[in-house]
């Protein structure tokens, strides 16, 4: 308990990637780099939706919440990273680290319900066509928008709550952000009952998501089998495969870190992986739905006046 309180009193020290000494500086530049052009398509694909008459619908709607939220995501951990790695400072607060914690799963939680909320989306599209404005009117969409957030702030609420009921031992974390399972290793007493109940967070909170998703594309597929259009076709294999590129990247890594036992957690292996949701699938979200849609790079085009 004596450690404990001094991490509650002297916060933690950041790891990072200080094992490798040599390294850092090429971390440095390619993750400001790369939190460079998160922010730039982020914000660009923001500003088009805004700008363009055409892009005002529910699609872009959310491909607008999508982009404001991989923009918080980025910047509720990499501008500490880039600190970090600088080595002007790797301290963090028991209380900035449990709120940077929050923070994470608040914004991760709710990509997680709107991404479901995307593809529901694109099933009305594609499954009822001649009904889709009348389905995916202006309130439902706030309304889905607004349940992705509590749905986030459920999962985060609950999970920091059963954080923060853990005695901690020793102030290293081997991390570069206040992870949970990273957090899970610096536990003075025993807690599998702890993560049982996180564990099963994890299922509700990454697996049902993708099991509703895939259910989702299953009757889109079906339904653009009946199209007899070849060029009909396309256009909803576009617009549906930009969702499930992006589903793949974050659903990918999330589980593949999340879904498994706490003992079993490489930290070194976790830095690397984390490093690929938090700054890689930001930054490739906005070119994966501007590469792959006309619509979208036709209103680029007009802004920058070609």
């Amino acid at each position: 308990m004596d450690s404990f309180n001094t991490s509650l009193e002297g916060g933690f020290i950041l790891m990072g990637f200080s094992d490798w000494p040599q390294l850092e500086h090429i971390f440095f530049i390619f993750i400001l780099i790369f939190y460079f052009l998160t922010i730039f398509g982020n914000s660009t694909i923001i500003t088009i939706s805004r700008m363009d008459r055409r892009l005002q619908t529910p699609m872009y709607f959310f491909l607008n919440n999508l982009s404001f939220l991989d923009l918080c995501y980025t910047t509720s951990t990499v501008p500490q990273l880039l600190v970090n790695i600088s080595g002007l400072d790797k301290t963090m607060s028991y209380a900035g680290c449990m709120t940077q914690f929050f923070t994470v799963l608040l914004l991760g939680g709710t990509e997680c319900v709107l991404l479901v909320v995307m593809a529901f989306d694109r099933y009305a599209a594609v499954c009822h066509p001649l009904h889709y404005t009348s389905i995916m009117h202006s309130l439902l969409c706030q309304a889905l928008a607004i349940s992705s957030w509590v749905g986030g702030l459920a999962i985060s609420l609950t999970q920091t709550g059963l954080i923060m009921t853990i005695p901690l031992c020793g102030r290293h974390l081997n991390h570069f952000f206040c992870d949970m399972l990273v957090l899970l290793k610096l536990a003075c007493e025993d807690t599998e009952g702890i993560e049982d109940n996180l564990f099963v967070a994890g299922v509700i909170m990454l697996a049902c998501p993708v099991t509703l998703i895939l259910g989702t594309y299953a009757h889109i597929a079906h339904a653009v089998l009946k199209i007899k259009s070849e060029a009909g076709r396309r256009k909803a294999l576009g617009t549906c495969g930009s969702h499930l590129m992006v589903v793949c990247l974050f659903y990918g890594s999330a589980m593949y870190t999340y879904l498994q036992p706490v003992h079993g957690y490489s930290e070194s292996e976790g830095k690397f992986v984390a490093l690929f949701y938090t700054i890689v699938t930001p930054m490739l979200n906005p070119l994966i739905y501007t590469l792959r849609n006309k619509d979208v790079k036709g209103a680029l085009w007009k802004v920058l006046g070609k």
